[in-house]
């Protein structure tokens, strides 16, 4: 099968980004063909592995194809970026061509059977328009439905082409519901599919002494992952043995805030910047504990990381994780109640020092069986580990785009 990849911004940054590139790997060691689109800004070109240049093209931002930098599905990313909801209607519209006029040259050179796209969004659904007769499915991400939430006035142009998918996949049932909501398309066209991890670099490795105990947080440096809350709850613990090494990226005043709230615990915390999966492989083999404080996520891919890394994990009980892990009698995962929000993920201030309260107590459990049994047991999570590892993923996925291609048009 010949697959062409879409993804509007960076492919090896974000969740997204990590997906995509697992997807091309699963796909290309079951014998299909496969192609990426993807948005760098100008003088990049990363290639994922097992793509060649040939098997690769880009949008290019910041001056090549469009005068602005890539337009992030998170409005805090990992690197520079616009926000969709700063965009001027001119440059939505010559955000739209500037893919559609890449998509339609690289179809026709590459002619692909299927197309997956990511992101329920603005690039999904330009594909969708342009090419009717084609094959096409969607992987929501979370940050989609966000987007949705924050640009109201970009959601007639993203409807026009989401609904006339060939497939949607999502990664939990809760997000499923969402989408059924959001985008009233009907539930027999989406499929949980789920999200994995890699099994050759997320895997045990024997633990370091617990003093310290090693903490780590890998996502964005942003507020919507709950990051200055989880520094302010590090903070009440100074008297137990913890380092937290600090792993992501961000921009403007949130990470400005979030270094400025990590360089007052000092030396307890280190801050490592973006890392690849491999580097971040290693830092979770040598960690102890992950923490996930995040207000709003689809199926949080470092939270199966870190249980195959054999980890203990704190996280905010989001409906996705409940969804995923509340079946699971173990000691090494502990939930915290989500704060109230208003809007997507931005918490009601009277709920605020509940949370890092809450936080703190799950930190500190954790913390503390640590030190006593900093090993735990994976085998009560094995079976949840097969199932979202990559390549079960993919067959999921592979499924989908099996049901495309003898999809009816609507």
């Amino acid at each position: 099968m010949k697959i062409l990849h879409l993804l509007s911004q960076r492919p090896e940054a974000t969740g997204s980004g990590i997906y995509i590139q697992a997807m091309i790997r699963e796909s290309a060691r079951r014998g299909h063909e496969n192609f990426l689109l993807a948005g760098v800004p100008q003088g990049e070109g990363p290639q994922p592995d097992g793509l060649g240049a040939a098997a690769c093209e880009f949008v290019r931002f910041e001056g090549g194809d469009l005068p602005f930098p890539v337009v992030g599905m998170s409005d805090v990313m990992p690197y520079p970026s616009r926000r969709f909801s700063d965009l001027s209607p001119p440059e939505v519209e010559a955000y739209e061509w500037g893919f559609a006029d890449r998509l339609l040259d690289v179809v026709a050179r590459f002619q692909p059977q299927v197309i997956h796209s990511h992101h329920l969004w603005l690039v999904t659904a330009v594909a969708r328009q342009m090419l009717p007769h084609l094959p096409l499915v969607a992987t929501c991400h979370g940050s989609d439905l966000r987007q949705f939430h924050f640009c109201p006035h970009l959601r007639p142009r993203v409807l026009a082409g989401c609904r006339e998918l060939d497939g949607i996949m999502a990664l939990s049932g809760a997000q499923k519901h969402d989408i059924i909501r959001l985008y009233d398309i009907p539930g027999d066209r989406i499929e949980v599919v789920g999200a994995g991890y890699n099994e050759a670099w997320f895997r045990p490795r024997p633990k370091p002494a617990p003093d310290p105990v090693r903490l780590v947080y890998a996502g964005k440096l942003s507020r919507a992952k709950g990051v200055p809350w989880l520094l302010r709850a590090l903070e009440g613990l100074r008297r137990l043995p913890w380092r937290l090494d600090l792993i992501g990226g961000g921009s403007g005043r949130e990470r400005d805030e979030i270094l400025e709230l990590a360089a007052a615990l000092e030396d307890r915390v280190h801050v490592w910047g973006p890392q690849s999966q491999e580097d971040l492989a290693r830092l979770m083999g040598q960690a102890h504990l992950v923490v996930l404080p995040s207000f709003f996520e689809g199926l949080p891919l470092v939270v199966l990381e870190a249980l195959a890394s054999g980890c203990r994990v704190v996280t905010t009980a989001l409906p996705g994780v409940v969804e995923v892990l509340g079946g699971y009698d173990t000691e090494a995962i502990l939930m915290v109640p989500r704060p109230r929000l208003l809007g997507q993920d931005t918490p009601h201030p009277e709920d605020e020092a509940g949370f890092v309260r809450d936080l703190a107590g799950a930190l500190e459990r954790q913390i503390l069986a640590a030190r006593e049994r900093p090993e735990v047991d994976r085998q009560a999570v094995a079976e949840l580990l097969d199932y979202y590892s990559w390549p079960q993923v993919f067959a999921r996925v592979e499924q989908v785009y099996l049901r495309a291609l003898d999809h009816e048009p609507h």
